[in-house]
């Protein structure tokens, strides 16, 4: 079973975060130019949230608010959601279904070492079964 810590040495620790002070436009447009679903937010060194498209959707765009005016710290979710390093994809798979979220972070105490999503642990754990298939395949051939 993987650990995150394999996984994230695998996929890399790549941060991408943005202030609470940013505006939900540039926010939006990093991700599309990034072509990725979330960014955190810090503020000094310390992790007060997370900025995904769905925040956008659900606290500006149907709120009618205007991104470019939009600040950051108030359209984001103040619950982030985070595990450890010695956690398994498995783990985060079961976190991320019962809490309906795709993104956790990575954390050692109040060390952020990466960003998982939902894309990331299905790749993993695909990854995994497709191993175990090839081992009782060749286990199959010999017997």
């Amino acid at each position: 079973m993987t650990s995150v810590a394999q996984l994230l040495d695998h996929k890399g620790h790549d941060i991408q975060a943005v202030s609470p002070n940013d505006t939900v436009y540039d926010a939006i447009k990093r991700m599309s130019d990034l072509d990725i679903g979330a960014l955190v937010v810090i503020e000094g060194e310390k992790v007060i949230g997370l900025i995904t498209e769905r925040d956008y959707a659900r606290n500006v765009f149907l709120l009618g608010k205007a991104s470019p005016t939009t600040r950051v710290g108030d359209a984001m979710a103040d619950e982030v959601l985070s595990v450890g390093r010695k956690a398994t994809t498995r783990e985060c798979m079961a976190i991320m279904t019962g809490k309906r979220t795709r993104h956790l972070l990575v954390m050692e105490g109040e060390e952020l070492l990466g960003i998982l999503s939902i894309g990331d642990l299905v790749r993993s754990i695909v990854a995994e079964q497709d191993m175990t298939i090839d081992q009782l395949e060749q286990y199959i051939r010999r017997g």
